[in-house]
C-alpha cells in the first residue's frame, strides 16, 4: 500500500475514535491495531494515524475541558458524535502538532464535519476551533 496523505489518516483516526466511543472499547494501540487488520489485513499502521490517535486519547481529558471551555452553549455531552470526535483531533493537531498550520487543522477538520456530520457541523467545527486557535496563540498564516 503506498503512503497515505495525512488527510487520509485524518479520516481513518476520526473513523476509529467514533467507533471505539460507540463501542465503549480503548483507544490504545492494541484497538487501533484491530481496528486497522479489519480493514487493511497485512498492511501496516500508517504512521501518522497511530500518532493522531495515540495523541488524541492520551489528551483526551484536556482536550474535552478544552473543548467544553470555548464552545458556547453546548455540552460536549450534547454534541453529535461525530463533531465531538473531530473537534478531539483537530484540538490536538493544533495544540500538539506545531508542524501542522493552524489553518490547515482547521479546514481538515471542517471538511471531515461536512462530510460526516450534520448540516451545521462545518460551520459549527469551525467556529469552535477557531476560538481554541486564537486562546492557544496559533497564527493563520497565508
Amino acid at each position: 500500500m503506498p503512503s497515505p496523505s495525512r488527510r487520509q489518516c485524518r479520516e481513518w483516526a476520526l473513523q476509529f475514535l467514533y467507533q471505539a466511543e460507540f463501542r465503549g472499547k480503548g483507544r490504545e494501540a492494541q484497538d487501533l491495531a484491530e481496528f486497522w487488520q479489519a480493514f487493511h489485513p497485512g498492511d501496516e499502521i500508517p504512521a501518522y494515524l497511530s500518532e493522531l490517535v495515540a495523541g488524541t486519547a492520551s489528551h483526551l481529558e484536556a482536550l474535552d475541558e478544552l473543548i467544553r471551555r470555548y464552545s458556547e452553549h453546548w455540552r460536549l455531552e450534547r454534541m453529535s458524535a461525530v463533531d465531538r470526535n473531530v473537534l478531539r483531533l483537530a484540538a490536538y493537531e493544533l495544540l500538539y502538532e506545531p508542524e501542522v498550520p493552524p489553518k490547515v487543522a482547521i479546514n481538515e477538520a471542517v471538511d471531515l464535519a461536512k462530510r460526516y456530520g450534520t448540516e451545521d457541523s462545518g460551520a459549527f467545527v469551525n467556529g469552535l476551533l477557531d476560538r481554541i486557535r486564537v486562546a492557544a496563540g496559533r497564527e493563520i498564516e497565508g
